[in-house]
């Protein structure tokens, strides 16, 4: 974080990187309140994003009726951030397509948008910056040209480092997020979180946490938000069509349907880690009997 903040105190832009659920989007959202007030100027980047979307678009009806002016001018999320100092951010980076994203070269270098068609240019005023995020396991990646790699300050979002670290965020989200959806969070829920953590850094890592057998890693990331996913899941299981209490059995589907992406080789990395791994630990029967149900 404090390489990030340093990074906007400068002129180069800040890219968040890293696998999805690395709460990438959550720390762009509260790096731009903190620093600009504003976390609303966004730009969501998909395949279909056109320049328009980054430098400004155009009122037809008045382009029509009066030619091209100021008026007619649609100001994007990025124009208004340079107009008022603020921060611009960019959600999913690397899908906008390349010749859109090299748009960003003369903003993030020289800080000035021209405006050909009135022969003039927005200028940022001081304050302004874009911070970025960018994932590294999507399909269909459009990568950064050195160009523009060079103008952001890249900032890598690791997963949790120790086991203990990554249940405390699951526990502390799952109940931040239980107290907006009316889910209490049981006391029995603090042993789930702590299987489903350790069920998905197992897989992840390709080996069991004492060191002693190797894994088949699946296609998914089974990152640290997918785990909060099926905690919150299985709780609203337990509230809504069970007795209150949180089981092995409300957590089982989601617990699979996060494993399994590839409907051919998950399937076979699961069996495997059920049959090698959560049956052969005592205290984790219930689990494997609820998944064994489902698989």
């Amino acid at each position: 974080m404090e390489i990030a903040v340093a990074t906007l105190t400068t002129d180069r832009a800040l890219l968040l990187y890293g696998v999805p659920g690395t709460a990438k989007s959550w720390v762009s959202e509260h790096l731009s309140a903190a620093v600009s007030g504003d976390s609303t100027l966004v730009i969501q980047g998909t395949a279909g994003v056109s320049e328009e979307a980054i430098r400004y678009g155009w009122n037809y009806a008045q382009l029509l009726a009066k030619g091209p002016s100021m008026d007619a001018l649609v100001v994007s999320p990025m124009l208004h951030a340079m107009q008022n100092g603020k921060i611009a951010r960019i959600e999913e980076l690397t899908r906008i397509p390349s010749d859109v994203q090299d748009t960003l070269i003369t903003v993030l270098s020289e800080k000035h948008l021209p405006i050909p068609e009135l022969n003039t240019e927005i200028a940022a005023r001081q304050g302004f910056n874009v911070i970025a995020t960018a994932n590294n396991r999507d399909k269909g990646v459009n990568e950064l040209s050195s160009a523009l790699q060079r103008r952001f300050n890249t900032v890598i979002l690791p997963t949790p480092a120790t086991l203990e670290k990554e249940v405390e965020i699951v526990e502390q989200r799952v109940r931040d997020l239980g107290k907006s959806m009316a889910l209490p969070l049981e006391k029995s829920a603090l042993k789930e979180i702590q299987r489903v953590v350790t069920v998905f850094r197992e897989l992840r890592a390709g080996m069991t946490l004492d060191n002693k057998e190797k894994l088949k890693i699946p296609s998914g990331t089974l990152s640290t938000a997918e785990a909060i996913s099926v905690m919150n899941s299985g709780i609203s299981l337990s509230v809504h069509f069970g007795d209150g209490e949180l089981s092995a059995a409300d957590l089982a589907s989601s617990l699979i349907g996060a494993v399994i992406k590839d409907p051919v080789q998950d399937p076979i990395v699961w069996r495997e880690y059920l049959e090698t791994v959560v049956k052969e630990r005592a205290d984790w029967r219930d689990l494997y009997r609820a998944c064994r149900e489902l698989s």
